[in-house]
């Protein structure tokens, strides 16, 4: 049997207090930790969250951790899910499970004792993976160490049930390949996905979108993007991506994945709008990519610093940082660390006059008032933002217009 190297999070007191909160109401065993956490640590990744199976029932656990005197709140409680938190730390608990319905979409489960019918209905081996209080790891599929080990990205039995039951798996695969997988996607895995990818159209765009970004954070999302490529899946999320010679550039660029996203997308505002709008993604993101766009034709890598900084100036700082990347990644090798630089640190000035300023100069308030400040911010900007002068430059202006 395998076991975990020293873990932090496994003998930490809080993590302690949950599973003792566990097998006090039933018994030694009921209790074991679950994927990420079990297989990050076997492969030697950070450990984000700490998830729990156990054999009790939603409401025994949650009547456990509250004897305990930690919080509990019933997150799922219908799919058998309850988060304890102790110490200011989540922990995520769920009851042994069995699909009784799926649809592609959502499932119908039933709670369960068996640790192996738990397992059965995981997406991949290494997923699959418990392991007690002790460390002690527990491998029911018989294959999951050793996918955790050689960088395997292999479904739990027949890869076509387990997308047919959801079809974000297929999302899955790719994103847990280029998380972490080595070498070759694999085969059968592949073939599933290439078969089923038309299934994808019966989930939301939310879910959707959100797998999408998690797997374009990854250190290097490439092969998997070019596995998607070939097997049509990425079409059926990203109809707007073409050639990835964009995308492949600036992955050595950035570890953003809106950047990373962006360059999937033509120089077009309104049609990354649609797009936006139908993979639901978030108003931020969306509104980030819109701007890049706006700003990319003005944005080139040849810029003076007041040039860049008078593209600051309109599109603000994000805009043009991401357009200049999209730039940088048009021309590999170039260096764009003088222009990302001042995009980046560069804080915009605010407009130094005003239309009290105007009226001092006895122009009465009207349309000339806001085309005199359309000229003097005009002249300011190509003078690269002038912190002196103003009275002088309006004054001049202003007798220019009259004469």
């Amino acid at each position: 049997m395998s076991a975990l190297a020293a873990q932090d999070w496994l003998t930490a007191p809080s993590t302690r207090s949950v599973i003792a909160a566990l097998e006090a109401a039933g018994g030694p065993g009921c209790a074991r930790f679950v994927g990420g956490c079990v297989r990050n640590a076997l492969m030697g990744r950070p450990i984000d969250d700490i998830d729990i199976a156990t054999t009790l029932k939603p409401e025994e656990t949650e009547a456990a951790i509250r004897a305990a005197g930690l919080k509990a709140v019933p997150t799922g409680i219908a799919h058998g899910t309850v988060t304890a938190v102790a110490q200011r730390r989540p922990f995520e608990i769920t009851t042994l499970r069995r699909d009784v319905t799926t649809d592609g979409r959502n499932a119908t489960v039933a709670f369960t004792d068996d640790w192996a019918e738990d397992a059965a209905r995981r997406d991949f081996r290494l997923n699959a993976l418990y392991a007690d209080h002790e460390g002690r790891v527990f491998d029911p599929t018989g294959e999951g160490v050793a996918d955790a080990a050689a960088g395997r990205i292999v479904f739990v039995g027949d890869p076509r049930t387990r997308i047919r039951e959801d079809y974000l798996r297929i999302l899955r695969f790719f994103r847990f390949f280029a998380w972490y997988g080595r070498g070759e996607p694999d085969a059968a895995g592949l073939e599933a996905c290439r078969d089923l990818a038309s299934g994808m159209t019966r989930l939301s765009a939310e879910r959707v979108s959100k797998e999408l970004m998690k797997l374009l954070a990854a250190a290097d999302p490439r092969p998997a993007m070019a596995a998607m490529i070939g097997t049509g899946v990425l079409a059926q999320v990203l109809p707007e991506a073409g050639d990835l010679a964009l995308f492949d550039a600036v992955v050595d660029l950035s570890d953003d994945p809106v950047v990373r996203l962006m360059t999937l997308f033509p120089v077009d505002a309104e049609a990354i709008r649609t797009a936006a709008e139908r993979l639901r993604l978030p108003n931020s993101t969306r509104d980030r990519l819109v701007a890049s766009a706006v700003a990319a034709p003005d944005v080139s890598l040849a810029m003076t610093d007041a040039q860049v900084r008078a593209a600051v100036y309109r599109y603000r700082g994000q805009a043009v940082s991401d357009a200049v990347l999209r730039r940088a990644a048009e021309a590999p090798g170039s260096d764009a660390a003088r222009l990302l630089s001042i995009a980046r640190t560069w804080v915009p000035p605010r407009l130094p006059v005003g239309g009290k300023e105007v009226a001092r100069l006895g122009v009465a308030p009207g349309p000339e008032t806001g085309r005199l400040l359309k000229a003097f911010e005009a002249d300011w900007i190509a003078d690269d933002f002038p912190t002196g002068g103003h009275a002088e430059r309006l004054a001049a202006l202003v007798s220019a217009r009259r004469a």
